[in-house]
């Protein structure tokens, strides 16, 4: 009877360790994400004034030729 709160007790302090690697405070929060967004807008707009037709995503010249419009069925 006396092993049951000595199983328990134990389960519970092993429960209560770190689980994983720590994480250096540089990579928590919103800073890391906002400057690794501003290097990834740096980046894009630099491949932009290198070549600025690869990304021009105009609609001009992507018509679609459909079908004529028909009635399906009269009454």
């Amino acid at each position: 009877m006396r092993t049951l709160p000595v199983l328990i007790s134990t389960g519970l302090l092993v429960a209560c360790g770190v689980v994983g690697s720590p994480v250096p405070p540089e990579y928590v929060g919103v800073a890391p994400i906002v400057e690794k967004q501003k290097k990834q807008h740096a980046l894009q707009t630099e491949r932009e004034a290198v070549d600025p037709g690869a990304s021009d995503l105009s609609l001009d010249g992507h018509d679609i030729g459909l079908p004529p419009s028909q009635p399906v069925g009269t009454r």
